[in-house]
């Protein structure tokens, strides 16, 4: 039978469609076609992007030329400016403010053709920590509240260039979503006096049911109310709520996790499109005792139709027990786990 499934932090009903059940197999995505041709990011063509705001270059190489190993650029078509003030103001009823913020694109390796989950784990790592140089430069801005950190992989879901690479928005308001993860988390805390995500992890170390796999650091599971057939949660185990505070050790399990929960997934699922998303707590906030950052991937196999948009409740048709182990049970490489 049907089950319905409450999102401890959100307050989300979610339909797991138990008797559906379906497998990697059941869901068909067709395959990712090679555009070829001129890409902006490609090794040598440094020229073709707007100057970098930052690069980790070997030998000392210029700005803006090879030796690159990860470039950020600003996006030449960016959601917001970044010049100019917010100005809110009304126009009867409603509200509106300027577009301000940010748009930056990390090219995560000058190789055109690898995938992310298949980049060296220190290569990774390097990514991450462009990524986390990029977020504390950008609150230093008193105009943004909000830095979101997400990848778009493939066609499907939304990825307009074939080149590995990530982008950064810097927003001047939170986000609704954040606003809501924000608001359940401290009414839980405030109930509890303890942090959901920190139930959260107690709750599946113990029970091993939607576990996919873990270091010593870090913890990735399918979530009890997934949305999305093989939606992961990649969690730190001890309470952090700012992404941009790791240090090395822990950038470094991160960067292992991150790439066995990717792998796993790949494998899996045969190379199907995804979205990754930072949830991570607004600038000037980082001791939030009542919220954790966390990572959610999402591969992109059911479309979101007149149900879904209507009610706002979700339906997945695998359940969430059967999507942990199967990409627990991907046979990958030995140096591929954080085992």
């Amino acid at each position: 039978m049907p089950q319905l499934r409450k999102d401890p932090v959100l307050g989300r009903w979610v339909i797991i469609s138990t008797e559906r059940g379906k497998r990697p197999t059941d869901f068909a995505h067709a395959p990712e076609e090679k555009k070829g041709g001129f890409c902006p990011f490609d090794y040598g063509n440094e020229d073709k992007t707007p100057p970098e705001v930052m690069a980790y270059r070997e030998n000392g190489s210029s700005p803006d030329s090879p030796g690159w190993q990860v470039r950020v650029v600003p996006n030449k078509f960016p959601a917001l400016a970044i010049e100019g003030e917010v100005d809110r103001a009304g126009e009867g009823m409603y509200d509106k403010m300027n577009g301000i913020g940010a748009h930056e694109v990390i090219i995560e390796t000058p190789d055109h053709d690898v995938s992310f989950a298949d980049l060296p784990l220190p290569h990774i790592a390097l990514v991450i920590k462009a990524a986390q140089q990029r977020m504390i430069d950008l609150q230093g801005d008193t105009r943004f509240r909000y830095i979101q950190l997400f990848r778009n992989r493939g066609q499907a879901a939304g990825a307009s260039l074939e080149h590995p690479h990530s982008q950064l928005i810097a927003l001047p308001i939170l986000p609704k979503r954040l606003t809501e993860e924000l608001g359940g988390s401290k009414k839980y805390y405030g109930y509890k006096e303890r942090c959901v995500f920190c139930d959260i992890i107690a709750q599946e170390t113990w029970t091993r049911t939607r576990v996919v796999c873990e270091n010593e650091q870090f913890l990735t599971i399918v979530p009890f109310a997934a949305r999305f057939p093989f939606e992961t949660w990649i969690l730190p185990k001890k309470h952090f709520s700012s992404f941009e505070v790791m240090g090395d050790d822990m950038r470094l399990a991160f960067a292992q996790i991150l790439k066995e929960s990717l792998t796993r997934i790949n494998i899996a699922l045969d190379d199907a499109p995804y979205n990754f998303i930072l949830h991570t707590s607004p600038t000037g906030e980082r001791d939030l005792k009542y919220y954790h950052w966390h990572m959610e991937i999402m591969p992109k196999l059911t479309k979101v139709a007149g149900f879904e948009w209507g009610s706002g409740f979700y339906i997945n048709p695998t359940p969430p027990e059967e999507a942990a182990k199967y990409l627990r049970d991907v046979e990958i490489p030995r140096e591929e786990t954080c085992a």
